[in-house]
């Protein structure tokens, strides 16, 4: 039986190859998302034992698998095979932030794209997703720029005041809400690059089912 069944077969590496730059690439990336060999293996349709002799360098991956994996880990082909992202900004003005809004939720973008970690402003208005559980890879960073914001981690509930911040493993059931009528203003930064904007665990998307 093919382990790899829905993508096009990779080749095995010649004998005293030197180990090519997409399988360190490959690893790295895959922990930057937290993933294990066996969730990334199992996204992307691979057995487990194929993914590490990609990340070793004893197969070289298809370009569809790169495709796959570049998905899974919310990166670039260009990323995966280790090529340098040139003329990339480190400085977002506040004129460029361009909010974006769904479900009541309002967005700024806080950081440059294609990092490692994104960032964001958030308005989390009142009585909005105070009861969806979110659970997903990743680390979680906010801190509580205005008004109260309730937190909720596993069975725990903390109420964070302005100034407050928490630090969380995404794969902790977690879920946010405003605590003040006047909502809450926040910045938080994950570490997942595969959700777009509206689909992370902030707020809902609009005319999309749950994540």
């Amino acid at each position: 039986m093919n382990p790899d069944k829905g993508t096009s077969p990779s080749e095995p590496a010649a004998a005293g190859e030197k180990l090519p730059a997409v399988a360190p690439q490959l690893r790295a990336l895959r922990r930057r998302a937290t993933l294990t060999l066996e969730s990334a293996a199992r996204a992307a349709g691979l057995s487990p034992a194929h993914l590490s002799r990609l990340e070793t360098g004893q197969r070289q991956p298809s370009l569809p698998m790169l495709l796959a994996l570049a998905r899974i880990y919310g990166t670039t082909v260009s990323d995966l095979l280790g090529e340098t992202v040139t003329e990339r900004d480190a400085v977002v003005r506040s004129a460029d932030m361009e909010p974006t809004r769904a479900g009541g939720w309002t967005y700024w973008p806080a950081g440059a794209a294609g990092r490692g970690m994104q960032s964001l402003r958030v308005h989390v208005p009142h009585g909005s997703q105070g009861d969806i559980v979110r659970v997903h890879p990743g680390e979680e960073w906010l801190y509580v720029l205005q008004g109260r914001l309730r937190l909720r981690l596993a069975d725990t509930t903390h109420i964070l005041e302005p100034g407050d911040s928490a630090h969380f493993d995404s794969l902790t059931p977690h879920r946010i809400a405003a605590e003040d009528r006047d909502g809450a203003d926040l910045l938080f930064v994950h570490t997942l690059l595969q959700s777009p904007t509206a689909a992370l665990c902030l707020g809902p998307t609009t005319n999309r089912g749950e994540a």
